[in-house]
Parts: C-alpha cells; structure tokens; sequence
C-alpha cells in the first residue's frame, strides 16, 4: 500500500500546484486615463506577485456607478473588492452591504494612514484609501508681495475676518473678484468645500457626540455666523455668483482659489515656483478642511473574504500608495509613501498640502444620514449665496434633515 500512498500524495500535491488562483472580483469607477493606467498597473503587480489569488477588475461609469453598486447590493450580486465615496461608506456599512475590516488588516498599515484614508461607522473600520485631497488656499506668491500681503502659514494662519479684508482690499486695488470658491460646482463640493468653515468655526452639519442631534448645531450661532460670513463673500462681489469660466486664478483675475490639492500639479507646471498653497482661513481656534475621497471595501457576500483583505493591504502598503501618486499627482495617504514621492516629499510644494491633511482635516460626518446632510446644506448655501436669509435656510435644513433621522429611527444611533 505504500507506493499506492505515495503516488496518491504525488498526484495531489501536483494537482494543488497546478490549481488556477482563485478569482477576486473588483469594481471600480471609471476615471482618468492616468487613475486608470496606475490601478491597472497595481493590480497586475498583485496578480505577479503571488499564485493563490487573482484579481479581476471590472469598470463601470462613474456617472451610474453609484446606481450600479445600490442595484446589486439590494440583489446581494456586489463584487468581493469595491470602490466607494467616503461620505457613502457609513450607508453601505448601516445597510449590511460591506463588512468591517475592524482587526482584518494587519495595525501596520492601517495606522499609518492619515485620518482621511480611513472610513468608520460607530468607531469600526470599514474602508480605506490610497490617496486623499487637501483643501487649500492657492495665490501667487508675486501678487501678494505686491498688494503688501502677508503670507499665511500654520503657525499663523488668516482669521475669517482678516482674509475678508485682505479681499476687499484687493478688489479696491483692481480684481473684480479677488476669489474663487467654485461656485459653479453643485453637489458634494458644497458640503466637502464649506461645512469645514462651520467645524473650524466649533458647528457642524450634525453633533458627533451622537449623530441624533442637528437643531442648534447646524442653525446656532456659530454655523449661523459662518453663512452669513459666506453669504457676504457674494453681496460684496468678491466672489462671483456664476463665473464664466474655471480659469479666473490660473488666468490672473482672481488672486486666491480655494479649492483642492487636485489642482496642484497643473498650476505648478503653468505658474511655477510663483504658487503657494497657503492653509484656509480659520473661523475658530485653527482651520478645518474635509477629508475622504474613493476608498476601497469588501462586500458583504464576498466568498474570498482572505483574497480581498491581501488585496486591500497590498492596495495600502507605502510603495503602493506612492506609486499611484507619482502616476496621477493625487496626495498620498500616509507619511512614508509622501516621502517616497516628487510632489509631497520634505520640501517639495505638495508637502504642505499633506500636512494640512494631517492637522486639519476632518471627515464628513461618518453617518448614514450623510446624503440628507449634504443636500440640506447644499440647498441652505444656495439659498443664501443668491441672496436668501442665512437663519431661514439653515433651519429648512435642520428641518429636513430632522425628518429624516425621525423616518430612519435615528440610523441606529
């Protein structure tokens, strides 16, 4: 019986060598040709790297992504590996869709992610990310030498009311508007650009103790106080209302754009070494800027929960991350992989974007009741940037949002 043993344990240990990995299912959203050039690449380097599992990416339209994953959620068909938004993970955790990753990826590489690359709900991890963005003050370094502008930086950056003068300044002295906000943006910027000008300010869109609560936190003084600031910015025509075109700073008409570290790479190839990127003015102790951006998670049905959990950490190791933002200029998320990176290494220009992130950052409110909270405040800023009563908008939107924590019980909080 022996040689039958042997050649039995023979064949199956052939067998087991010549088994085709086990496939991972993934869906992600369609973007630019370099985001996708760069996640092709890192999932091929996956693939190489290792035999026991094999990575299949399919990709969807951004514009019905979000339709796409709700669809086969409800049908429990939702790939292992997906790509989310961060303000829609808390959602997806509170419906079942996704499982947590609390304790599945190894402390290393989950902790060193800055706060914005980690997505929670009730204080357990359910997504996490490879690259973040940080809002910022972007002007011409020239330009303000030659208005008498001082430069603002961490240790001391522009109060609210300091930078409101500094732009009517700046108008008096010949810009029709001193600033861009991206006021022709609607949706998610509204939420991402401004609510951290409440949190800076000590409001927000909901009271974080306990995500319950919202009547006199997003309509109290303090938040009442910050859209009136904001409503100013357009009666004083240092903002326009509808700017005719995305191009007034890198065009000279406009000496300040807040708006993201997305925007980097391209100034600094038409500027130069001109541009600075100063913090966002701070409407309380310190300035706020938001956090998160597309963050991967594991479904809920996913069979090859192991596949997926190396997948993710692969995705969130230091050369990984640095590899994705030297192909696409998005800002690294975690310390070692920007120091392995042109752009957001010690002393070049992208740093202190990365440190803004550190310091200031803040996710939006990790709460399924985040869309409602969006969209209230979207619609209260619209209102109140074509001229609308501040104290009027925000207690619309408290209303609405009260509703609906009151038609969903709260969201289990």
């Amino acid at each position: 019986m022996r040689p039958a043993i042997l050649l039995l344990a023979a064949t199956l240990a052939a067998g087991a060598a010549l088994a085709e990995p086990v496939e991972i299912q993934v869906w992600r959203h369609q973007t630019g040709d370099a985001d996708m050039r760069a996640s092709a690449a890192a999932e091929a380097r996956f693939n190489r790297q290792q035999s026991r599992w094999r990575v299949v990416v399919e990709t969807l339209p951004q514009g019905s992504y979000q339709q796409s994953v709700i669809a086969a959620a409800m049908t429990k068909k939702l790939p292992c590996v997906l790509d989310l938004d961060q303000p829609a993970v808390p959602n997806f955790a509170w419906a079942g869709h996704v499982q947590t990753l609390e304790g599945a990826l190894r402390p290393a590489g989950v902790e060193a992610l800055i706060p914005g690359a980690r997505s929670t709900l009730k204080g357990k991890l359910y997504a996490v990310g490879q690259f973040d963005a940080a809002l910022a003050l972007f002007a011409r370094r020239s330009v303000l030498a030659t208005h008498g502008i001082r430069l603002a930086t961490m240790a001391q950056p522009y109060t609210a009311t300091e930078f409101r003068d500094i732009l009517r300044k700046l108008k008096n002295e010949g810009f029709r508007y001193p600033l861009d906000l991206n006021a022709q943006w609607t949706g998610e910027w509204v939420s991402y650009g401004f609510s951290p000008w409440l949190q800076s300010a000590g409001a927000d869109l909901i009271d974080r103790k306990n995500f319950t609560r919202v009547d006199g936190v997003l309509n109290g003084d303090a938040a009442l106080g910050v859209v009136d600031y904001y409503g100013s910015l357009f009666t004083e025509r240092l903002v326009a209302r509808k700017p005719v075109d995305d191009q007034s700073f890198p065009s000279g008409r406009a000496a300040f754009h807040y708006t993201g570290s997305w925007s980097a790479k391209d100034y600094l190839a038409r500027i130069g070494d001109d541009l600075v990127a100063l913090p966002p003015p701070a409407f309380g102790a310190q300035p706020r800027i938001g956090a998160g951006s597309w963050q991967w998670a594991v479904s809920s049905s996913c069979p090859h929960p192991e596949g997926a959990r190396q997948f993710i950490e692969f995705l969130i190791s230091a050369p990984e991350i640095a590899a994705f933002s030297q192909a696409t200029g998005l800002m690294p998320t975690s310390e070692a992989a920007a120091d392995q990176t042109a752009l957001y290494r010690p002393g070049a220009f992208g740093r202190s974007l990365f440190e803004y992130a550190r310091a200031y950052a803040l996710l939006r409110p990790e709460t399924p009741a985040y869309p409602m909270l969006s969209s209230s405040f979207e619609r209260a800023l619209k209102e109140v940037r074509e001229g609308g009563d501040s104290a009027e908008a925000l207690d619309r939107a408290v209303e609405a949002i009260q509703q609906d924590l009151k038609r969903n019980r709260n969201y289990g909080f």
